[in-house]
């Protein structure tokens, strides 16, 4: 096989590597703008609420906001929590909802997108409501 041939796949190969890299990093950086916008001004708005009713029932957790994610995180074990936080390691950015708990030795995980398909800008708080409702039970 000639050197040139070789050469040619090679490098065909690590320029179209080097753009891939970059429309991703454009992407992401455009999903983090969005996804900031979306943390303040729906996910964390309804997981107050939702903080508020499970105190109510007896369920005491505290919101906290660790950077680029809002977590609700129970009072009677700091290990069982529900957060709401970016996954950039898809082919598309999206938002998931992630829930660990751990009982005795065992630790319970769980990660799902908030609604697959959507783009970030579009996700409602009706979309953030039935997410953590499917999970909220790390708290029960």
């Amino acid at each position: 096989m000639e050197t040139s041939v070789v050469r040619k796949r090679i490098l065909d190969v690590l320029n179209s590597a080097r753009r891939d890299a970059a429309e991703r990093r454009t992407r992401n950086a455009d999903a983090g703008a969005a996804y900031e916008k979306f943390l303040e001004t729906v996910a964390t708005p309804v997981c107050r609420q939702i903080a508020d009713v499970l105190k109510a029932e007896r369920l005491p957790c505290t919101v906290e906001t660790p950077a680029g994610a809002v977590r609700l995180t129970s009072e009677r074990s700091a290990s069982d929590f529900v957060e709401i936080r970016l996954d950039t390691n898809a082919a598309r950015p999206h938002v998931v909802v992630h829930a660990e708990r751990v009982k005795g030795r065992e630790r319970f995980e769980e990660t799902e997108p908030i609604r697959e398909g959507v783009g970030i800008e579009h996700l409602t708080d009706e979309d953030v409501l039935d997410a953590l409702a499917g999970v909220i039970g790390v708290f029960a």
